[in-house]
């Protein structure tokens, strides 16, 4: 991290039905960031939060690809730091994706911390 460096954040709370652990989608459209031109990103760490009574996953996905899975335990959290990892360049689409068994409603808390150089 240097001086001009900008910490940007992808967080909220959210409402997710489950469509099966192999069917995930993007929780919402404001967990979506694009790198800027000319910068460069990295991820800092993921925190996440699960209400339901089922084990549900969110997947950190990289220009479409699942780049970083975090399960998340039933009626359970989980912080995850992800310091020391590859570089998002100019133009890399971020999103967050999650999944959870067919049927099973959920709120979700997620706070992913960026760093844009």
């Amino acid at each position: 991290m240097n001086d001009r460096s900008t910490p940007r954040f992808l967080q909220g709370v959210f409402s997710l039905e489950g469509l099966g652990l192999e069917a995930p989608g993007l929780l919402h459209p404001s967990l979506t960031y694009v790198v800027p031109p000319g910068a460069s990103t990295q991820p800092v760490y993921f925190r996440g939060g699960n209400s339901s009574d089922e084990v549900i996953y969110l997947t950190l996905v990289r220009d479409g690809v699942a780049m970083r899975y975090f399960p998340i335990a039933a009626r359970g959290s989980t912080h995850v730091s992800l310091r020391v990892v590859e570089d998002l360049l100019s133009d890399s689409v971020l999103e967050v994706f999650a999944a959870a068994p067919k049927g099973v409603t959920a709120t979700v808390i997620v706070d992913v911390g960026l760093v844009e150089v």
